[in-house]
C-alpha cells in the first residue's frame, strides 16, 4: 500500500512489518525512521549486496532473536530489484517484534519491487522526492534564526542551490555555518562559498577558466570527459559569473595601467602563482566592455535555464561554447 512522506503517523501506527523507502531524499528518509523507529541502538543496517551473498544472516536475525530483546529493525540500504525474492519469501512467513526497512534509491514504475510494495496492502510504500527550493529556504530560514544567524537572501539562496533537493545537504552546510559564527563571526560571501564549498568544483571551474581563456581543444575535452547533469548548470553559470566579476575588475585596472604584470601582481585579493598564466590570457582575450555584457548574458541565462532546466545542459554547453569562439577582445 502507497502511505506518503508527509503522512508519517500512519505510518508509525501501522502494524505491518515490511516498509520500503525510496528517493533520493536522504535527508528526509533520516527523518522518517528517526520519527518512526526512535532508538538508534534497536536498528541493525545491512548492504543489500550482504544479504544477497548470505540470506541466512537476514533469516537468523529474523528467526532466533531473544526474548529479552525490544523490538529491533533491521534496514537494508541500496536495495534494488535484486533483492524481491527474498523479501517475498519473508512475507510469506511470520515473524514478530522486527519491522524490516527497504531502502531503495529512485525506483521506476516498472520496478518489481516498487510495484510488489506498492500492490500488497500488507505492506507500506513511501516514496521520498527531493525538496522544493520553498521548502529548503523555509528550512534554512527557521535553522538560522533559531541560532539568531544573519544571513541574507541571496547567501541562503546559494546555499539551498546547492542541496540538489535534499535537507540532509542542506543541514550538512548549515551546521557548518553555525559553527563558524559560534565566537560572534560574520559571514560574508566569500567565507561562505569556503565554508559550504560552494566555490565549485574542479571540473567546473577549470571549464570557465579555459572558457574565459578561449582554449577550445580544451572545454571540449572536459566536457566529454565530464557528465554535467542540470542541475549543475546553475552552479555553472554563478561560477562563471563570479570569475567574470573578478576578471573585469582586473581588466579595468589593465586598461588604466597598460602593464599586464603590475595588473597581475597588484591584484586583490592575490592570484594563485598556478593561476597567473590563464589569467593573462584572460586579460587578453576580454576587454571590459564585454566583459560587463557578458555578466549580464549570464545573469539572464539563469533565469532562462531555471524555466528550462529539462534542456539546461544544451542551453548552458550551447552558450559556452560560443562565448570560446566570439571575438571579444580589445
Amino acid at each position: 500500500m502507497i502511505i506518503k512522506s508527509f503522512e508519517l503517523k500512519k505510518i508509525k501506527a501501522n502494524n505491518h512489518n515490511m516498509i520500503l523507502f525510496y528517493g533520493k531524499n536522504e535527508g528526509l528518509k533520516s527523518e522518517a525512521i528517526d520519527t518512526i523507529f526512535g532508538k538508534k541502538e534497536n536498528i541493525i543496517n545491512y548492504e543489500e549486496k550482504e544479504i544477497l551473498e548470505n540470506p541466512d544472516i537476514l533469516f537468523n536475525k529474523i528467526f532466533s532473536k531473544s526474548l529479552f530483546e525490544d523490538e529491533k529493525v533491521i534496514i537494508i540500504k541500496r536495495a534494488t530489484d535484486k533483492i524481491i525474492k527474498i523479501i517475498e519469501n519473508i512475507e510469506n512467513k511470520n515473524f514478530e517484534d522486527f519491522k524490516i526497512l527497504i531502502d531503495s534509491d529512485n525506483l521506476e514504475k516498472k520496478s518489481k519491487l516498487r510495484s510488489y510494495f506498492e500492490k500488497n496492502n500488507n505492506l507500506i510504500c513511501t516514496a521520498f522526492y527531493p525538496d522544493n527550493e520553498q521548502t529548503l529556504s523555509k528550512l534554512a530560514y527557521n535553522f538560522l534564526k533559531e541560532r539568531n544567524i544573519i544571513l541574507s537572501q541571496s547567501n541562503i539562496n546559494a546555499v539551498v542551490n546547492k542541496c540538489n533537493g535534499d535537507r540532509k545537504n542542506l543541514f550538512s552546510e548549515l551546521k557548518k555555518i553555525d559553527y563558524y559564527t559560534k565566537n560572534g563571526k560574520k559571514i560574508s560571501p566569500e567565507i561562505l562559498a569556503k565554508l559550504t564549498n560552494l566555490s565549485e568544483n574542479h571540473s567546473i571551474s577549470e571549464l570557465i577558466d579555459n572558457c574565459l581563456a578561449k582554449n577550445k581543444n580544451k572545454i571540449l575535452k572536459i566536457l566529454n570527459e565530464n557528465n554535467f547533469n542540470n542541475e549543475d548548470c546553475v552552479l555553472i553559470l554563478r561560477t562563471f559569473l563570479n570569475k567574470s566579476k573578478k576578471i573585469l575588475i582586473l581588466s579595468d585596472n589593465f586598461e588604466s595601467n597598460k602593464n599586464l604584470d603590475l595588473t597581475i601582481s597588484t591584484a586583490k585579493p592575490p592570484i594563485f602563482w598556478k593561476d597567473k598564466e590563464i589569467t593573462k590570457q584572460q586579460l587578453l582575450k576580454w576587454s571590459p566592455k564585454n566583459l560587463r555584457e557578458l555578466t549580464y548574458k549570464l545573469s539572464e541565462l539563469e533565469l532562462i535555464i531555471k524555466r528550462n532546466l529539462g534542456n539546461a545542459v544544451s542551453i548552458v554547453t550551447d552558450f559556452i561554447l560560443d562565448q570560446t569562439t566570439k571575438k571579444t577582445s580589445n
